[in-house]
């Protein structure tokens, strides 16, 4: 079997085993290793290679895949002087969730030790893996990216390469993961509201799916308003999407109910509001929260200075 053939897998969660489990399905040489030992003896029956230690789980393959909590798990590994010595030449996709400022320092010690680094995050659940469904996008060298694809591909789904900013798809990964909690966090809270007034979390799911369906459009739409700074206010101006929150936390407060993210959310709309801009629509706040970026950054550099 030939060198690219060859994969090892670093983090044996649930999400790891799930990777390594799709290599050896494709009839990959599949080396595995967990820092917490006994999460491989599934994979190890199914024909995956059992590594003694970190270094000669990277020296087995020339292709390594991380798959860790986080980037302090994932460094805690590779910046070992056996490991890194070991991978010198070799190439790292490092699939771990973080930040693009963690991806991008990790990248950047990897090209100080002569490891060939590409970042990475799974945008679908554990189940998806090895299936159509799954979707994975990358960033960092696109020669790299391109080299590997064929073994990556084993992992099924879709794999988009967003750009040689290391830190780009670990950017994507957040944005949609802000939108994700901040959505079930809303849902969390529909939800004991609901249950104040005597719904049911049942007799509410039917509805909350309807809303759901609402949304795509209107990320298309916004998103458009956005990048051209338009925010038409045309048949929901900001005014009465400030009026609808306030109910919001009206009834959650009457029954005792933490109301906290929607005043913040409340409190952004009415100082669009007092900006003059009554008449836009919702997403004028991302203008706000980008004001307020600039202004923070200003201030650290005059403090700096």
């Amino acid at each position: 079997m030939s060198e690219q053939s060859a994969v090892t897998v670093i983090g044996l969660g649930p999400m790891g085993r799930a990777l390594a489990g799709a290599f050896v399905d494709a009839g990959l040489r599949t080396t595995v290793w967990n820092r917490t030992p006994g999460r491989d003896h599934e994979l190890v029956e199914r024909g995956a290679i059992r590594a003694g230690s970190a270094e000669e789980a990277v020296a087995a393959s020339d292709l390594t895949v991380v798959c860790v909590v986080d980037y302090d798990a994932a460094d805690s590994v590779l910046r070992r002087e056996a490991v890194a010595g070991a991978l010198k030449g070799r190439a790292v996709v490092n699939l771990t969730a973080d930040t693009p400022g963690r991806a991008r320092g990790t990248a950047a010690w990897a090209a100080d030790h002569g490891i060939r680094y590409l970042d990475g995050a799974i945008m679908t659940p554990v189940v998806t893996i090895g299936t159509p469904h799954a979707v994975f996008i990358h960033s960092g060298p696109k020669d790299l990216y391109r080299e590997h694809l064929p073994v990556l591909e084993a992992l099924g789904g879709t794999h988009t390469h967003l750009g040689e900013d290391t830190g780009r798809a670990a950017a994507h990964d957040i944005a949609l993961l802000d939108i994700f909690w901040t959505a079930m966090a809303g849902y969390a809270h529909a939800l004991a509201v609901a249950k104040a007034e005597g719904i049911t979390a049942r007799e509410l799911a039917p509805f909350a799916k309807n809303i759901a369906a609402i949304l795509p459009p209107l990320f298309e739409e916004f998103a458009a308003e956005v990048d051209e700074g338009s925010f038409s206010g045309e048949g929901n101006p900001i005014t009465s999407a400030a009026a609808s929150m306030a109910h919001i936390v009206h009834t959650s407060e009457a029954h005792g109910i933490d109301a906290g993210v929607m005043r913040a959310a409340e409190g952004l709309a009415r100082r669009v509001v007092g900006r003059g801009h009554g008449t836009d629509g919702f997403i004028r706040i991302t203008e706000l929260l980008e004001d307020a970026t600039n202004a923070d950054s200003h201030s650290t550099g005059l403090i700096k200075r």
